[in-house]
Formats: C-alpha cells, structure tokens, sequence
C-alpha cells in the first residue's frame, strides 16, 4: 500500500536540538500576561473571549504604540520589539505583530519603508546579510528561532518562502519538488516521491498543465508558472508558514489573478504572509493588514477596516495616494 503525501511521517518538528539550551532575546512578557489571562479550563485551546484581553490593553501593557490588532488569539508566530540593524543604521524599530494561523496577512508601505526586512525576519533570511543584526523574540509556536540552539535549515523548511523572481533550480520539473524532501528524508521510495510531486503541483494548480512533461526544466516555463512551480517547491516539505515577497511584481494579470485564487486555497491549511506593493492586491487576499512607515510599524487591522477606517493619519495618506 503506498504512502499518501498526507501520511508522509515528519521528524523535524522541534527546531531546537535542546531545549535546555534555548535562551529567550529580550524582556516581553507578553505571553505569561495574555496566557493568564485565559481560561485554563478552556478545552483544546479555545479561549473565553471575555478574559481575553483587548488589542488596546495589551498594547498599553507592553508600552507599544502600534494602532490597532496587533495580537491575534491564535497565532503560529509571534514578533516581540523586534530590531533590524544593517551596518548600524536601524531599519526597523521595536516591531511586535502576531501572525495568526491559518489566514492571510498582508504587508504594506512604501517603498524602503521594512516590509521585506520584516518578512526575512521570519525565517531568517536577513542572516545571509553582511552587518545584519537582529534583536528581540520571534517565535514559531513556542520555539524562538533566534535561540542559539536553533537549527536554522529546519526554520526555513517550518517557514517556506516564495520570492519576488521566480527561482526555479536549474532542474526538472520533477526534480525541483523532489529536491528537499529528499534531504529531508520524506522520499522512501519513488512511489512516494511520485506522490509528494503530484501533490505538490496538485495544491499550487500547477499538476494539469506539466504532468506530462515533468522532465521538463523548470526554467522553461512561463513566469506565472514558475512561480507556482516555486510554490510548490515551498510546500513539498509541508511548512507551516508560507512567506511572499511581492509574488506578483514581475507577472501579468492573468498570472496575478491564478496566484491569487491560489493564495486563497492555501490559506486553508497554511498561515500565510505576503509583501504587496499592492492594496488592491492586499485587500483581495488578507484578512489582515500590517502598514509600515520609515522601518515602524504603523498600524495592524482587519484589512476592511485598514482600508476603510484606519485609525492613523500615516495609514489613512497612504492608503488615499497621498503619498508613497
């Protein structure tokens, strides 16, 4: 009987080789302040929405001058004061958002103003910069993957990432899918690595248009299909979080249309971030919407409300054209 990619077993969950190791960066004490104040007698983690505490009471608590909802009740990943140094010059101040599980957020701002520093943030990626320093906790669950112990390769298989260009390996098709979970040891046999791949291209609506062609270099399809391609790359390993970078800067708009209507069916078992210099973009595909300005973080909402009654005047110029 053959292995469904569902049924593929996962060794990797813990991105810390010991947690006796793990040491928290930064003060926050967000989570002991917003945990007791949950029900502990709520079942499978659901929370009494009267004791949970406000957006607004949870900022004050942790002097944090973010408008807006900053804190989500069910988040995969959590961002405390975090700090992005590139040679000594700050390029984002004291950042704290939640991401919350299973939904879209976007990110928006003009150009220069950290979007993509904080995206890189979540999986590390401002690592491969020289002179790069980053300070504060982001957490993956309960793990801080800025820990010393950390394995970062696991952090980057657990957070996928999906790039402004197109970058399909100089590979196959077929190759370019099977490629990490090989190293990662998901493929026993190649009735396996035929399922993973089917799956894969199936979830990122690539499957119909290549499967007879898998041997195909990955290079040789079109833009919008490279993308997907790389989409599918992403989630061959089964992240948790998938992160975009402005996926759909260098495509046309029939591209952009499939990305998208692509964006809304992983959300159902992915949290998903995207970067968009996009609003109308941003406010098709997100349930939330974070704004930056000049490396701060503005203000965070449902993306209705951002786009239609922002509480600060920066969000409200932006949004209305009068810059950016």
């Amino acid at each position: 009987m053959n292995t469904t990619f569902e049924e593929i077993p996962i060794q990797r969950r813990s991105i810390i080789s010991d947690r006796g190791m793990s040491k928290k960066r930064g003060g926050n004490s967000y989570a002991q302040k917003s945990l007791s104040a949950w029900d502990g007698s709520s079942k499978q983690g659901s929370i009494l929405e009267e004791n949970y505490p406000s957006n607004e009471k949870l900022a004050q608590q942790e002097n944090i001058s973010t408008r807006g909802e900053i804190f989500s009740k069910n988040p995969c990943m959590t961002a405390r004061n975090v700090n992005v140094d590139f040679g000594g010059k700050r390029a984002i101040r004291n950042v704290t958002l939640d991401i919350g599980s299973m939904e879209v957020t976007a990110i928006i701002g003009p150009s220069g103003c950290g979007k993509s520093t904080f995206l890189r943030c979540l999986n590390r990626m401002n690592d491969t910069i020289d002179g790069s320093r980053v300070s504060g906790e982001i957490k993956l669950g309960d793990d801080d993957i800025y820990a010393k112990s950390v394995d970062v390769v696991e952090v980057r298989t657990r957070v996928g990432m999906v790039f402004q260009k197109p970058n399909p390996f100089p590979k196959s098709i077929f190759d370019n899918i099977i490629y990490a979970p090989r190293i990662h040891g998901m493929v026993p046999n190649k009735a396996t690595a035929e399922e993973i791949v089917q799956t894969s291209l199936e979830k990122a609506g690539l499957w119909n248009e290549v499967k007879d062609n898998l041997n195909q270099p990955g290079t040789a399809l079109s833009g919008g299909q490279q993308q997907r391609l790389c989409i599918a790359r992403a989630i061959s390993v089964k992240p948790e979080v998938i992160l975009m970078d402005e996926p759909c800067s260098a495509l046309d708009p029939i591209a952009t249309a499939k990305i998208e209507e692509l964006i809304d069916e992983l959300k159902v078992n992915y949290s998903i971030v995207i970067v968009t210099h996009s609003m109308q973009q941003a406010a098709r595909v997100s349930r939330r919407t974070a704004y930056f300005h000049l490396g701060d973080l503005i203000e965070v909402g449902e993306t209705k409300k951002i786009f239609t009654n922002p509480e600060h005047r920066l969000t409200s110029d932006y949004i209305t054209g009068r810059f950016g």
